[in-house]
């Protein structure tokens, strides 16, 4: 049964998409298009889409002919809006159009439908002026291609409803997506505001003749990008580029007209590959890129300079948290990491100095600092205590879930029997990043204190412990590199020391990092098919957080040598054979069988005995032996004192299990 009707107006690339996604997802769709030819290569793309899903095992047929079933094409607009809860307006990126077919449906929609513009920088609220009921109009900013990009921006009009705003957002979790709410309606919203800087720059780096698109390109790639800003600007159309800083230069700053190449090219005809030639030929089906040494007049950090002070913009003008702008960015330009975590890693002083070489070099104020930087106080933006420019009226955020990276990074349980278990919450792999790294800090703290927890399990949440750092976040240097390694190993140090029984449950990968984590726990559990194993070489890393240390110690320098210098992935068998790992499962859930395990221990093991032990294996093997055989008579005298002695023995004598106290 359908989750309620839903019409989207315009067939176009973006249209079947926005339609297919709604029909997948239980939705009666409606696809609506004046022109008999759009229909019919939508609904051959919208069946193409679902059999090539099929194909890959993401839905079976059945679902597939479900949802094709849950989709009707028509080329009438009143029958079409017609009991819709939901309209969504795809039409080309044109005011005039798109206020056209907002006066239609003004006309023919139910009175309490939502119309919702896929506009990807039109103001809403002067869209809505096109219409008698403002307060139902709502931008509802997709990303091509809708089926597969996450983010969709949900942007109030001026006069917008607060419940048009929740049932947009409430249909866009139903659909799988996460919405962002724009607070203060704004040309080009979030993603398409920072992203105008940056087309604007590309275009005045062809106009001033810095570097060619090849130079720049072969240089973005260099960087890890899948593609140059170029590359990129051909594939989705020149002309797209050119219209955007033609919105621009009208909705916000005569400024971004300065750039006039893309515009040249948009009336020559050369498109990009939607022509088969714009900056490359694409004769071939994919861009033939000359084989040219990359530029040495562009630094990555142009680019972040720019996003950083557009974001800056954004936060000034009440247009969006720092929050959302990082999740806009990463979402919506399928990023590792957005301009707000690029700030923080940067000073004040060097993102002004490089805006003001910018808005120099390029005679453009949009490249010129930002209040909040210009004042040094950028840090204060991007870490939300700047407040909007007095005046600015901003929508208050419908309630949605709270979500705290740093803790729902990692998760803490405490379990009956005196277990606590401490989970990574990163799926699908649970790689680690600084986040994760100070909670597990934080976590080591706290049950350091807690003197009733006695065993300590770390594990991965779903089928994987954990895939090792995640090197996709940014880092302004080495410097800051180094500094992020040296906080794992302290981090994973403090790890090995905790006074508890740890135990690590090594399932689906434990790799670089994640088996460092193992490492530093007293115990490691494992199934048979994890993969076990240190990759850093092949990525041209070391261990970095102790794995060349700890490995050694624990198998001999051959093994460690072997498994470190050839990244050698070994399965948990394997791993239980040359002593990496301690304990196989073989059979049912290997967290309830650690957490099993760890239950028993916490019972047996007499906890201040347990905190000693850990010190003089930690300890035992940096001093001497006869220091180390000092330090074990002090430990023994020091239990000799303890209840715990006492009730040892006596259970002993007594054929009875221990009851500790832990003093």
């Amino acid at each position: 049964m359908g989750e309620g009707k839903v019409t989207v107006i315009g067939a176009g690339d973006m249209g079947h998409g926005i339609a297919e996604l709604f029909a997948v997802n239980g939705f009666e769709v409606t696809l609506m298009d004046k022109f008999p030819g759009a229909l019919e290569k939508a609904r051959g793309r919208v069946a193409a889409s679902l059999a090539r899903m099929v194909e890959r095992g993401k839905m079976t047929k059945e679902q597939a002919d479900a949802a094709l079933s849950r989709m009707k094409f028509s080329g009438d607009m009143a029958s079409s809006a017609a009991g819709a809860m939901l309209v969504v307006e795809a039409v080309p990126e044109s005011e005039e159009l798109k206020k056209s077919v907002f006066r239609e449906l003004d006309s023919v929609a139910s009175p309490d439908a939502v119309l919702a513009s896929n506009t990807s920088n039109i103001r809403i609220t002067d869209l809505a002026g096109a219409t008698s009921r403002p307060g139902r109009v709502v931008g509802m900013h997709f990303f091509n291609p809708p089926m597969v990009m996450k983010l969709v921006e949900v942007i109030p009009g001026e006069k917008t409803d607060p419940s048009a705003v929740q049932k947009t957002v409430e249909a866009c979790g139903k659909v799988g997506r996460t919405a962002v709410q724009v607070l203060k309606d704004s040309p080009g919203f979030i993603v398409n505001r920072i992203n105008a800087a940056d087309t604007l720059f590309f275009c005045l780096l062809l106009d001033k003749g810095v570097a060619t698109p090849a130079e720049v390109d072969t240089y973005a790639r260099g960087q890890g990008l899948p593609m140059g800003p170029y590359e990129l600007l051909d594939f989705v159309g020149i002309d797209i580029g050119a219209d955007s800083l033609a919105y621009f230069a009208g909705a916000l700053s005569p400024e971004y007209g300065k750039g006039v190449t893309f515009a040249k090219m948009a009336k020559a005809g050369q498109l990009g590959k939607k022509t088969g030639k714009g900056f490359y030929d694409w004769s071939s089906g994919r861009a033939d890129i000359p084989k040219v040494e990359p530029t040495d007049k562009l630094s990555i950090m142009d680019i972040f300079a720019l996003e950083i002070n557009e974001s800056v913009k954004l936060i000034e003008e009440g247009v969006a948290t720092p929050e959302d702008i990082e999740k806009g960015v990463v979402l919506g330009m399928n990023r590792p990491f957005g301009p707000i975590t690029v700030a923080k890693d940067l000073s004040n002083a060097e993102v002004k100095s490089k805006l003001e070489e910018l808005a120099t070099k390029f005679d453009c104020k949009i490249f010129a600092p930002s209040k909040s930087i210009a004042e040094g106080r950028m840090r204060d933006a991007v870490e939300g205590r700047l407040q909007p420019k007095s005046g600015t009226k901003v929508a208050a955020p419908p309630v949605q879930e709270e979500h705290t990276e740093g803790s729902g990074a990692v998760r803490l349980e405490r379990l009956p029997g005196g277990v606590a278990k401490v989970i990574i919450n990163r799926p699908k792999l649970n790689t680690i990043n600084g986040q994760v790294l100070e909670r597990l800090d934080a976590i080591v703290t706290e049950l350091t204190a807690d003197q009733s927890v006695r065993a300590v399990v770390f594990t991965g949440e779903g089928a994987v412990f954990c895939a090792g750092a995640d090197l996709s976040q940014f880092f302004s240097s080495s410097v800051a590199f180094m500094d992020f390694a040296k906080k794992g190993a302290r981090t994973l140090r403090r790890v090995s020391e905790m006074p508890k029984l740890t135990i690590a449950v090594l399932k689906g990968y434990a790799l670089g990092g994640g088996l460092e984590l193992a490492l530093s726990c007293d115990v490691r559990v494992a199934t048979e098919d994890v993969e076990i194993g240190f990759p850093e070489l092949t990525r041209g890393l070391v261990p970095a957080w102790s794995g060349s240390q700890r490995l050694p110690k624990l198998l001999g320098i051959s093994q460690a040598s072997f498994l470190i210098l050839t990244s050698e992935r070994v399965k948990g068998r394997r791993a239980y054979e040359i002593g990496l790992v301690n304990r196989l499962v073989t059979t049912g859930d290997p967290d309830e069988s650690a957490v099993k395990y760890a239950t028993e221990l916490a019972s047996t093991q007499a906890p201040v005995a347990v905190m000693l032990a850990k010190t003089l294996l930690n300890k035992g093997s940096e001093v001497p032996m006869d220091d180390g055989l000092d330090m074990e008579a002090m430990a023994a005298g020091l239990l000799f004192a303890t209840d715990d002695l006492r009730e040892g023995i006596s259970a002993f004598l007594g054929k009875r299990r221990p009851e500790f106290k832990g003093k």
